[in-house]
Order: structure tokens, then C-alpha cells, then sequence
């Protein structure tokens, strides 16, 4: 028999399982999952920290998969499957990773570590082999304040090394798995097929997927950029119709498929922090001879970091303040989704996007010069580009000072 939870007329019904009961309750549609668990089924082992979807103190499995408590809506969960770290007590893998994060000294105050083996648990059923490095990057939803990770990362490959040294395979495909949408255990048939039409395209290679298709979209945010080179507006407007050319003065930019007049498949590989990604997709361009204007609207998607962007160029070149020189306009809009987007705050994006600009009319200039671009090999990271803005800022503060 369920557990009878507290009812007000402002609560939805909803029927789920919790670690292997079924449960009948109602819950307000604002109420997050981890408070549902805690405060109505008394589970406390689903942590609450950052509150944000950032530290995974509340990762629990939500039909079979790592997701987050704290962003994720009870009655959303309707007749979902969700176990927390309570009904894993007896699950081997789980028995496994205790005894290996005991050894090993990988906890301290012990806060994080409900999320971190529920992490770690599905890390030991995907890969492959205990490489440090994949490893390192599947953990760094878990934030730990205590430790350092290293006796954690050593426990996970313990136990990784220690099955497969047993024959026990990793789950078939599961390294490169999508682990999202969470939750559509229920799903209709067409949301099933969809999904796993998603997860053939993400497993894909990056050379050989399929075209994403393009539309028109609202960007969540946007800015302008404007820069001169000492070149003339029409050979400027004439190399933003080499799109080869243009792909190679963008860090980290490439092209994938031999372009058209109107559309071209490419690539743009982004690295921040731990998080690293290679977007591909598709974009399709329009240019006005006449305005000496374009347009580039794409969209992409990262299979290893699960995260997707549209974005959209438009560009116009004109007469530049002194004669044989050439202005830029720029209007840049995107919307980021996925792990990449808690670093996508539209100000640091602005910053982030006057350090890229500076770089791509350096290379533009090169370019037109008929030289290799000076910094387009170097891929494009935008830590490094956010330490010198940052140390710009504190020679300005300190200027200011003096």
C-alpha cells in the first residue's frame, strides 16, 4: 500500500515508482523532485546543495538514468521509475564503489557522495576501460569540496578495472551514449522513436553524421561587433564568399563537406575547463551583392558534451574611415542548450566574443594578405580568452588606482 502523503486542492496526482514501490501522491507543479523526496518519502539521501543542477549533491536515476533532483519537477515524473542512493543498498555495483571509495579514502565529510556514486555507478556501466581521462570528465558534474577527486577518479577505475578483468562487459554503446531526455520511461511511441533517432545521430561520427536541418529562429541573446581592416570593402566582402577561407580564419572552425552557393556542413570544436566539445551542423547562407551584405544561420550539436546551439551571422561591409580600408558590422545571435550553457551568461559572452572578433580580423587580415591565419590553428577556448580579459581588467583597475 502507498504511503498516504498530505493533499491541498493545489496539488496534481501523480503515480510513480520509488525504489521498487509504487507510489500514489500529489504534489504541488512547482515542487522539485528532491524536496518531493525528502520531505514526502522522508529519502534524505538525495542531497541538496547548489540548488542549480551545478554541484549533483541530488543526482538520483530517473528510469535507469543520472539525472537532477533539484531541477526537475515531481508531477513531471508521472509514471517514471526513480531510485535513489537508499534503493541502492543492495545493488552490486553500488557495494562495489563503497567499498573501493572506503580504500581508497574517497570521501570526507561525505555530502556529495549519495550524487557522486550514482554518477560513478553509471560511469563503471558505460565505459569501457578506466581511462583517467573519461573518467575525469563523466565526475566533473559532482562537485566535491573536500577531497580533490583523486582518491574518487582511483576508486571508479578500481572497480572499472576490477570487472572487466572479471569478463564483465560495459553496457553495449553506452560510452557514447545519449543520457537525455531523462524521465521518458512514459513516452509515446513517436517521443520513443524520436529519441532513438536522436541517439543514432549522436553516436554517429562527427565527419559522417546527418545534415541538421536549418530554420529560422528567436536567438535568446544577441549583440553586435564591428571591426576595420586595412583592405579594400569590396576584395573584404568578396573573401566572406569563400566560406573555406572564412572557416579558416575562425578558431577552431572547419569545414566538413565541400560547401554550395547556400548552405555548408562544418564544424567547431570548444574547449572550457573540463568541458570540451566539437559542434556539427549545418548552416545556410544568403549574401546582397548589391548592400554588400550575408547572412549565416546554423545550427549544431555536440555528441560527446550533449549540447546544442543555433546561431545566426549577419554582416555587412562598407567604406572604411580612410580610403582603401573596410568596416565590418557585425550582429551575432545564439541560444546555447546543454552542458556549455552555464557558460554562455550573455556578459561574459560579449567579452568573450570582442577577444574572438579581435582574433578573426587579425586573421582576416592575413588572409587578404595572402598569409597563413596567425592563431586559427590554435582551436578556440574561451578560458584563455577569459584570463586576459580578466587580466586586462585588473591593469585598468590598478591604472585607475595610480
Amino acid at each position: 500500500m502507498s504511503p498516504a502523503l498530505p493533499v491541498s486542492d493545489a496539488q496534481s496526482p501523480l503515480t510513480l515508482t520509488v525504489n521498487g514501490r509504487t507510489i500514489s501522491a500529489r504534489a504541488e507543479p512547482r515542487t522539485n523532485l528532491a524536496d518531493f523526496l525528502r520531505d514526502g518519502l522522508d529519502l534524505t539521501g538525495t542531497h541538496l546543495g547548489c540548488e542549480h543542477g551545478v554541484c549533483g549533491a541530488c543526482t538520483i536515476l530517473l528510469d535507469g538514468e543520472p539525472a537532477r533532483a533539484c531541477l526537475t519537477f515531481a508531477v513531471a515524473c508521472d509514471a517514471s521509475d526513480v531510485e535513489t542512493i537508499e534503493g541502492l543498498d543492495h545493488d552490486e555495483i553500488i557495494t562495489e564503489l563503497r567499498a573501493a571509495f572506503t580504500r581508497e579514502h574517497a570521501l570526507q565529510c561525505g555530502y556529495c557522495t549519495p550524487g557522486m556514486l550514482i554518477t560513478a555507478r553509471d560511469l563503471v556501466i558505460r565505459l569501457p576501460d578506466a581511462d583517467e581521462r573519461r573518467v575525469r570528465l563523466g565526475l566533473s558534474g559532482n562537485l566535491c569540496r573536500c577531497t580533490g577527486y583523486v582518491g574518487i577518479v582511483r576508486a571508479v577505475r578500481a572497480v572499472i578495472t576490477e570487472r572487466r578483468t572479471r569478463g564483465i562487459a560495459p553496457q553495449a554503446g553506452g560510452a557514447a551514449r545519449c543520457v537525455g531526455p531523462v524521465g521518458a520511461g512514459h513516452a509515446s511511441t513517436n517521443d520513443l522513436v524520436l529519441s532513438a533517432e536522436r541517439r543514432a545521430h549522436d553516436v554517429a561520427p562527427v565527419a559522417s553524421s546527418a545534415p541538421i536541418a536549418v530554420a529560422n529562429f528567436t536567438p535568446a541573446n544577441s549583440f553586435a561587433q564591428d571591426f576595420t581592416v586595412a583592405y579594400r570593402a569590396d576584395d573584404v566582402f568578396a573573401l566572406f564568399g569563400r566560406i573555406d577561407d572564412v572557416a579558416r580564419c575562425l578558431p577552431g572552425a572547419s569545414i566538413t563537406a565541400r560547401p554550395s552557393a547556400d548552405s555548408v556542413e562544418g564544424a567547431i570544436r570548444v574547449k572550457v575547463g573540463p568541458i570540451a566539445a566539437a559542434f556539427a551542423g549545418t548552416a545556410r547562407i544568403t549574401r546582397d551583392e548589391a548592400a554588400r551584405s550575408g547572412r549565416i544561420i546554423g545550427a549544431g550539436a555536440d555528441a560527446g558534451g550533449r549540447s546544442t546551439t543555433q546561431g545566426m551571422i549577419s554582416y555587412r561591409v562598407t567604406d572604411g574611415p580612410s580610403v582603401g580600408t573596410a568596416r565590418v558590422e557585425l550582429q551575432v545571435g545564439y541560444t546555447l542548450k546543454g552542458a556549455l550553457a552555464q557558460f554562455g551568461r550573455p556578459g561574459l559572452v560579449r567579452d568573450l566574443a570582442a577577444r574572438i572578433t579581435a582574433q578573426f580580423a587579425a586573421n582576416l587580415e592575413a588572409s587578404l594578405a595572402g598569409k597563413a591565419p596567425v592563431s586559427a590553428a590554435r582551436g578556440l577556448n574561451p578560458l584563455s580568452l577569459l584570463i586576459g580579459i580578466l587580466r586586462d581588467r585588473i591593469t585598468s583597475w590598478f591604472s585607475r588606482r595610480a
